[in-house]
């Protein structure tokens, strides 16, 4: 199947419902805009993969973009990092970050998930992996520890071993009795990480941090603006809490300017953000030379195959934001989650696809 070409590729805006509206400092997500990525091939088989563009503003733009796009590349090889290199180079002076980079990632993915399909096998073990379950820990946006109890025992009824929240409305005050209140309900034995969600300065995120410290926290996540390198690896220095940072790195260039300004104790990577899979292959690298530990940011999916052959892999974050639209969405047995294929182990359930289309 290794001369298998790209026949077609078609991108589809749908907004996905979501169990519980993501709250952060930057506001709420009430539902999920979501590109759906297809990549026909020449044998049949077709790929999918889906990106998250955060805002519904966005959504038309990505498809418009892959639909000028994908003329270029039909005829070409099903080969992943080929395609990249490609568009690299197609890219290369206006640069790929944004909504350029989002498809570039939707239709990478999709490429994977189709090469797996034409083989047979899982990402995974295309990648000279295993299949095997994961450590992952449960997402969640801001909580009332009042009103939102029964969302954290949930999380501990599913097995996990961590959960994290968001933070960042309020006072140092607040945000300490908000922790305080979420570990006695989670308990001592689990993890307990926080996200910021970029909306401190460098003095209110050092004072925040040291006010909740002692309710044992496995990482601070982006307390200040993402493109703040320096003011991270100023709050790094003096936090006894240590730094989560990578969800906005956009493909592994973007990580290398990080681990170069020392912004962070471990790397989050986001699938789409950091170039889908074959970007992710050499994000990991980086972070293997530069000894920080791994964890995924969304895409449990997708997530799942690249972090099971991740070096340093750490956590895997489970945010579920696209089972409404998936045949068989992510499982968590026990805390853990375990990548399923053939490909990505994606299906699009057509017609809850098509009743949401945007």
């Amino acid at each position: 199947m290794t001369d298998a070409t790209i026949r077609a590729i078609t991108a589809r805006p749908v907004i996905a419902p979501l169990a519980v509206p993501l709250k952060s400092a930057s506001g709420t997500i009430p539902a999920a805009p979501l590109v759906l990525f297809d990549v026909a091939t020449s044998e049949g088989v077709t790929g999918h993969a889906y990106v998250f563009t955060y805002s519904a503003l966005t959504m038309a733009p990505v498809v418009a973009f892959t639909d000028n796009l994908a003329p270029q590349l039909t005829g070409r090889p099903v080969a992943p990092a080929a395609i990249m290199a490609e568009t690299e180079d197609m890219f290369r002076l206006m640069g790929r970050q944004g909504l350029v980079g989002m498809a570039l990632a939707g239709i990478d993915m999709a490429l994977w998930d189709a090469l797996g399909k034409l083989h047979g096998l899982p990402v995974v073990e295309l990648l000279g992996g295993t299949v095997r379950p994961l450590p992952a820990y449960d997402s969640h946006g801001m909580i009332d520890p009042a009103a939102d109890a029964g969302l954290l025992e949930a999380s501990l009824e599913k097995g996990f071993k961590a959960v994290k929240i968001k933070v960042g409305l309020g006072g140092r005050a607040d945000i300490a009795a908000n922790v305080a209140a979420v570990r006695r309900i989670i308990g001592d034995d689990v993890a307990l990480m926080v996200d910021f969600n970029q909306s401190q300065t460098v003095p209110d995120a050092l004072d925040c941090i040291k006010a909740i410290a002692e309710y044992d926290i496995g990482w601070i996540e982006e307390p200040v603006p993402a493109e703040d390198l320096a003011g991270h690896a100023r709050i790094r220095e003096r936090s006894p809490v240590p730094i989560q940072t990578g969800e906005n790195w956009w493909f592994p260039e973007g990580m290398a300017l990080s681990v170069q300004a020392g912004a962070s104790d471990f790397a989050m990577l986001d699938i789409m953000k950091i170039g889908g899979v074959t970007g992710w292959l050499r994000a990991m690298g980086q972070a293997e030379a530069a000894s920080l530990p791994v964890s995924s940011h969304l895409f449990d999916e997708a997530s799942a195959h690249v972090q099971a052959v991740t070096p340093t892999a750490h956590w895997l974050e489970h945010l579920d934001i696209a089972s409404a639209i998936l045949q068989e969405p992510a499982r968590v047995v026990d805390g853990t989650i375990t990548p399923r294929g053939p490909g990505l182990g994606i299906a699009w359930d057509e017609t809850a696809v098509g009743s949401l289309m945007n």
